[in-house]
């Protein structure tokens, strides 16, 4: 029986890389939403920018900035009033950023929840963005968090049949047991070796642990993933979305 800690053991990419003074001059373009945040669940976004740094651009994953649209659901690109940035969809029109997306910019930021499933679509259009990034000549830097259900445990078959899409764009287990900084090395390594990625890795993490090991709070990544539990299970049973039976979307206990 795993025990919850009831204050933080682990700093995240992000707590990290607020300190990097080196790099605050930079322009940077950065694939997040809102509930990417820190230890005391101030999206990441803002972190960095109440810490000088200049971020130009957001990009945005399924569910877009706040994590609201439902699974499936396309998502425009608009403006953040708020924060007086573009915000440019990878999931409505095109699943990888335009060139003039990235005009301008210096370098690129990944910040997002992951829940270590490779159905799971966040980290398949990071890899599109690392692709843009590499045809652009930008450096991605990954600002990593714990794996959720621990970075020990593989599980389910590479995928071979269904390829090239945001439920599994390249063969990889259905558990893979990787961050998503180290997704981001493994893409470079055996599908973008132009890419220049740089992983600011957690503080304090140990492979084994669960997410209420960690101490920190959770947020659920989005509409569907309410709880650790949830994240636990989907591995497994999301695979009911290619029956005739229902997973439970739309319930408080999905999946």
């Amino acid at each position: 029986m795993r025990t919850k800690i009831d204050s933080p053991s682990v700093r995240l990419g992000v707590e990290v890389f607020a300190h990097r003074q080196d790099l605050k001059p930079l322009r940077f373009g950065m694939l997040t939403n809102a509930l990417a945040t820190n230890s005391e669940l101030v999206p990441s976004v803002d972190v960095l920018m109440t810490s000088g740094f200049q971020i130009a651009a957001l990009f945005v994953p399924e569910h877009g900035f706040y994590g609201a649209a439902i699974a499936g659901e396309k998502v425009a690109s608009g403006y953040d009033e708020k924060r007086k940035v573009p915000v440019f969809s990878l999931y409505g029109e095109t699943l990888k950023p335009l060139p003039e997306w990235l005009s301008g910019l210096d370098a690129l930021l990944v910040d997002l929840p992951d829940v270590g499933c490779r159905f799971y679509t966040y980290a398949w259009t990071m890899s599109y963005l690392i692709e843009a990034a590499a045809e652009s000549n930008l450096p991605v830097f990954v600002l990593d968090r714990p794996n959720p259900i621990n970075g020990v445990h593989v599980e389910g078959k590479c995928q071979v049949e269904i390829l090239g899409s945001l439920v599994g764009r390249f063969p990889i287990p259905i558990r893979h047991g990787m961050t998503l900084g180290e997704v981001a090395l493994w893409l470079q390594r055996n599908h973008f070796p132009q890419a220049q990625v740089e992983v600011i890795a957690c503080k304090g993490w140990k492979r084994t642990m669960w997410w209420d090991e960690t101490g920190l709070p959770w947020v659920s990544p989005s509409p569907a993933m309410a709880t650790l539990d949830t994240a636990t299970v989907y591995c497994g049973t999301c695979l009911v979305e290619g029956t005739n039976l229902s997973e439970g979307r739309g319930t408080s206990h999905p999946f």
